[in-house]
């Protein structure tokens, strides 16, 4: 069975208390065991799916190990498709590179053996973004989730939520997007299909909002508090400030939270993903990401840039709507995926 979360022995629930000194420092999560070559029967119909959704971008790098050769113009032509893949200069460079040296070492003489070499450098340059989220090493976990509007993040609450409520961990949320239009509606279609309570506030400060939601978390004796923030553009420093206040409000209501702050990513965005990813860990110290819509015309080679210039662990990947299209990250399924 492929975990989705790491759920750890918990501590003994203290009672609520006043607020506490201001403190931010974040749990470091554990690291998820790499996942095997073969992929388990439950996988699947996951794989099929990812493979599908990278189809377009995987489609422009395979083809390049079409010919009989291995020279400078296959070299030439795959940095060009991997540069139009998003996965950066940077990446590219230094895909290439290993590349290079993989084929020298192993001595590969077939183009089509030197895609299988791109596999595994490929794997090897996403292994450190493999982590798992975990719970239980405080309680509540309080999960504070981050994105610009339309990356999916309200969905994605969603999913982790079911997830959570599956695994039989008592969940609660907080309704702390107060910006966007019928946000709290979305988040509490949510809490109703899993059963979970949520925290929200008519007109409410979003800090406020999450104050409450975790002392209430604590009071109620939930396992997880997860808070749906305002959608932000990088560019809005005002907003982002906002965001840097509701996560000291959280750490007033319990000492050591957020000990997760989530940024969910849009696939679709290429570049400027890694530009999110760059701002907002500048001033959130994000965790861990959720990169999400790589069903559409994704280039996943985004992920490669990531790995390269900001290495934020990535938790999850979503290919769909449905709730079993948003699953743990595997650096060797992604790689088998993309060039499949």
């Amino acid at each position: 069975m492929f975990s989705f979360f790491k759920i750890k022995n918990r501590p003994p629930v203290e009672p609520a208390a006043p607020a506490q000194p201001e403190t931010a420092e974040a749990i470091a999560p554990s690291v998820a065991p790499t996942a095997p070559d073969i992929v388990p029967p439950e996988r699947r119909g996951w794989m099929d799916k990812l493979r599908s959704g990278l189809r377009k971008t995987g489609s422009s790098i395979t083809q390049v190990f079409t010919g009989t050769q291995i020279d400078d113009a296959l070299y030439e032509e795959l940095e060009a498709a991997l540069l139009m893949a998003d996965a950066g200069v940077k990446a590219t460079e230094f895909l290439l590179v290993d590349l290079k040296r993989r084929v020298k070492q192993e001595r590969v003489s077939d183009p089509a053996a030197v895609k299988a070499l791109l596999c595994d450098a490929i794997t090897e340059l996403l292994v450190p973004l493999e982590k798992a989220l975990t719970v239980g090493e405080a309680a509540p976990t309080v999960i504070m989730v981050v994105g610009v509007n339309g990356a999916g993040k309200t969905t994605s609450i969603g999913k982790l939520t079911r997830h959570l409520a599956e695994e039989g961990e008592k969940v609660l949320l907080a309704a702390a997007d107060t910006f966007r239009a019928a946000a709290k509606e979305q988040l509490a279609i949510w809490a109703g299909r899993t059963n979970v309570e949520i925290v929200s506030q008519e007109g409410g400060d979003p800090s406020a909002v999450t104050f409450d939601a975790v002392t209430a978390g604590r009071a109620r004796g939930c396992d997880v508090v997860i808070a749906d923030t305002a959608g932000r553009l990088p560019t809005q420093l005002h907003l982002m400030e906002e965001l840097k206040k509701i996560k000291r409000s959280i750490a007033k209501a319990q000492a050591g939270a957020p000990h997760e702050v989530l940024l969910v990513v849009d696939g679709n965005t290429g570049q400027n993903a890694l530009a999110q990813v760059k701002t907002f860990d500048e001033a959130l110290q994000l965790s861990g990401l959720v990169i999400t819509k790589l069903d559409g015309t994704a280039k996943g080679g985004v992920l490669a840039a990531i790995a390269r210039e900001r290495p934020v662990p990535v938790y999850f990947i979503g290919v769909g709507e449905k709730l079993e299209d948003l699953q743990p990250f595997s650096a060797r399924e992604f790689a088998n995926a993309l060039l499949s």
